[in-house]
């Protein structure tokens, strides 16, 4: 399975690179489908049989399936049960992550954690956390393991401290938030496919990692903290800063789900 989002594709470093719609997202769909065809192709080299595509950045209708490779199914669409890992629970013996990015409050090209600017931390069992780090978190729970992570260099030193054995292989360097120095996809698409092949070598089934899990959010005003603790499971911790506990994390990602949706939605213009 591939979990694939956008900001950490090849070439992306700015705002309407992934907004949809923009005249440069309509360019770099298409070197994001690059990024997915080549690892596809690695997957493919290393004994996979099957792939499947999630898509999992904004709207989720981001891939081109006409040039997609045809050796994959691909899933996309919004309001999926878990998500950006939709699929995870399928019998998957191994995950990507491919275009990934930093966490909200962190460096890194587009950093930002399911919102794209209100939320400036998110903590799960204490640790910082980033979507990598939770989503793993989630695989684990199924005993998926993380075979591959792509993103710039710092999505890749995250991604070390949650996925250890991954392959990583960063497209790009980090500058700022808006700015990097971009490998060409000629070369990248060589990159991805190598180390997809030789993550193949890790798929398969792990022991499941089940436990209950507690996830922690602060946003960047007050009203998006008082508009997420209306959910009756969740607890108005600082004046900007939101916590809740799960039995699973299955549930926890459901919730934070919940959580960002609501948030999202007190969002007024400018003013946040």
């Amino acid at each position: 399975m591939i979990s694939a989002d956008m900001e950490g594709a090849t070439g992306v470093t700015w705002t309407d690179d992934v907004v949809p719609g923009t005249e440069p997202w309509q360019r770099f769909r298409r070197l994001f489908t690059g990024d997915v065809n080549a690892v596809i192709a690695g997957l493919c080299a290393g004994g996979a049989g099957d792939v499947l595509v999630n898509e999992a950045h904004s709207a989720q209708r981001n891939l081109l399936l006409e040039e997609l490779d045809p050796r994959a199914r691909m899933l996309t669409g919004r309001h999926k049960p878990l998500s950006m890992m939709q699929g995870i629970d399928s019998g998957v013996a191994g995950v990507v992550f491919l275009g990934y990015h930093t966490g909200a409050g962190c460096d890194g090209v587009l950093s930002h954690t399911y919102l794209p600017n209100q939320i400036t931390g998110v903590w799960l069992d204490g640790a910082p956390a980033s979507e990598g780090s939770l989503n793993a978190a989630l695989a684990a729970e199924y005993g998926v393991p993380v075979l591959l992570v792509s993103g710039d260099d710092l999505t890749c030193a995250q991604a070390r401290e949650y996925a250890p054995g991954a392959e990583l292989v960063a497209v790009k360097e980090c500058v700022s938030r808006y700015a990097a120095i971009c490998t060409p996809p000629a070369r990248t698409a060589a990159q991805l496919t190598g180390a997809a092949e030789a993550a193949m070598a890790r798929a398969g089934r792990c022991e499941p990692v089940i436990g209950p899990h507690r996830i922690e959010v602060e946003f960047d005003a007050s009203h998006l903290a008082q508009a997420a603790a209306i959910v009756p499971t969740v607890e108005h911790t600082g004046v900007r800063r939101v916590a809740f506990d799960a039995a699973d994390m299955t549930a926890a990602m459901k919730a934070f789900k919940v959580v960002t949706a609501i948030a999202d939605s007190a969002v007024q213009g400018k003013y946040g």
